[in-house]
Order: C-alpha cells, then structure tokens, then sequence
C-alpha cells in the first residue's frame, strides 16, 4: 500500500513511501490480537487487592451465646462471615495477573492490528521533524493541520523526544511513544496511527527480526 507524506502543514510533500506487505498487509489473526491486549491489560494491574478473613479481623473471640436452647442457630464468634463486620470468605487476595507470551505471536498480534489500521485508511505517514520548545499549542497546531482535533491520535517517534512528548501530554486524546514501545493494544485503541519516515523504517527493521 501506498501513502502519501504530509509534513507538519498538513500538505503533501510530493513523496510518497510503501508501508511493508510483511507488517501492514498481512491476514490478521484476531484471537493473537485479544491474547496481546489481555496481556497488556493484565500487565496494567497492580493486584494489590485485599479482604480481611475471620483471623484477621479485629474483635472478641467470646461465644455469644450458649450454644442449645435460644431457637437460633450456633454461634461461635462475632467475626464469623455470617455477621456484619465478619471476615469475608474466599475474598480476594494480593496476585500478580501478569502471563507470559510468545515473542512470535506478540509480533503477530501487532501486525496484525497494524493490517487493520492500514486497511481503514487510518495510517498517516509525517515527514521526520521536531519542535523548538515544549509547547502543547505547537502539537495543538500539528493535530490541527491534519484535521484530527478531537480525534484520538497515536503518534509513533523512531526514538524518544522530550519536545514532542512533553508538548502532547496535556492533550488528553494525543499520546505520543517510540516504535519500541508499540503495542496492540494502544494500536487499536486510536482512531489515527501517525508514523513519522523514520519510525516506519525502524517498526519494519522491528518486525524483520
């Protein structure tokens, strides 16, 4: 496929560059897609989750009443999960949900959400820039210029740059990451994906691997 280079105006620079058949015209597999982005959700949490079980709840360990001749059902204990403030049974506990995958199938998964955006016409090709400072209206204006305001923007840099970065971070649908942080999830998640000239070489040299 095709596609033509726009700089930072948003006009045609008159080049134009021939994204990979081997990352973005392969058939996509969608079970290896939701395998990655499960992964990549898990990784996000901390299992830090904590209920308190009946030996671990404060209170008295006192029988409250006799045990026959009330009519109610034996009690042993206030902090029994039958009362209210008791332990919780079978509640959740610190884990780490994290799982491992193939390297293979994770480079599958993003190519094959790669296949999907370059299949929605939703691939943007930018020539290599840079801004002068750290200036959020400067990536304001970047985002204009293609007619993407309000739209969700992925922008992938072949290295990192703390101008661009920091300029797009008060943006709250603009996220900016370098082509070794791609994952599919945050592929899939953008309306755009933004590739600079370099960045496409530095995901197909990725890929080749």
């Amino acid at each position: 496929m095709e596609v033509k280079v726009l700089n930072i105006s948003g006009k045609e620079t008159g080049a134009k560059v021939q994204l990979p058949e081997s990352v973005f015209g392969i058939t996509p597999v969608d079970h290896a897609i939701y395998l990655d982005v499960k992964q990549y959700l898990a990784n996000q949490r901390q299992g830090t989750h904590k209920s308190k079980q009946r030996n671990e709840i404060a209170g008295s360990t006192r029988k409250l009443y006799k045990q026959k001749g009330t009519g109610g059902a034996r009690a042993g204990s206030i902090k029994s999960p039958l009362f209210n403030g008791g332990g919780r049974v079978f509640g959740p506990q610190p884990r780490d949900y994290s799982f491992k995958l193939n390297k293979k199938l994770k480079q599958l998964a993003r190519r094959s959400a790669l296949t999907y955006k370059a299949q929605d016409n939703n691939v943007v090709v930018l020539e290599d820039f840079a801004f002068d400072s750290i200036k959020t209206k400067n990536y304001i204006n970047l985002v204009s210029a293609l007619n993407l305001a309000g739209e969700k923007t992925l922008l992938v840099l072949p290295s990192q740059n703390n101008n661009i970065y920091l300029s797009s971070r008060n943006i709250q649908k603009a996220k900016v990451i370098t082509a070794d942080q791609l994952n599919t999830y945050d592929v899939l998640n953008c309306g755009k994906l933004l590739l600079t000239a370099d960045s496409l070489k530095t995901l197909e040299e990725a890929f080749a691997k």
